[in-house]
This record gives structure tokens, sequence and C-alpha cells, in this order.
């Protein structure tokens, strides 16, 4: 569910993709070894006795050194869904 004008809604990037693709709902610099809580401006509804998961891209962290902190929704939670950045690398990342 969209809980923004601006968000965009999630895709898959290929038919055999694992999952979606999520987009931060503004642009956004992760200073160097710093870390951000990054607003979707989704919220989504998960099946009985499942659970959500937001991995990091290898491309994110092989490229740009950013990496997913958390990441794994409960069944339960049907909130915006925030996605914490940490910047492992040494220069400041766009997002």
């Amino acid at each position: 569910m969209q809980l923004s004008n601006n968000a965009i809604v999630p895709t898959k990037g290929s038919r055999f993709a694992a999952g979606h693709d999520i987009y931060a709902l503004t642009e956004g610099l992760e200073p160097a070894k710093g870390q951000t809580m990054v607003e979707r401006g989704i919220a989504i509804g998960l099946p009985e006795g499942t659970h959500g998961r937001l991995p990091t891209r290898s491309g994110m962290t092989s490229q740009m050194g950013i990496a997913v902190g958390g990441g794994v929704i409960e069944e339960d939670y049907t909130r915006e869904v925030k996605v914490i950045l940490r910047n492992h690398g040494y220069g400041d990342c766009l997002f």
C-alpha cells in the first residue's frame, strides 16, 4: 500500500528475480561510516506464518559499501517499511 503520493511501488527486475526492488521515498546522502533510516512510503501485508526480508543487494555492497541493517519484517507489522542503510565505505554515497 502506498502511504505517500511520491512512493514507488516495488517492482521485479526480471521474471526470475527472487524478490522485489524497493525504492527510497527521497534521495539522500549516506555519509562515510554512517547509518541512516530511509523512508520508503509503503506498507505491506504478509501472509500468516511468513516474514519479509530486506537483504542487501550485492552491487550495493561491492560497488558502494552500503549494507542493510536489520532487514526482517514480521508478519504482523503493518506500518511504513523503512530501511536502515549502513555505509561501510570511506566515502559518502548517494541513495
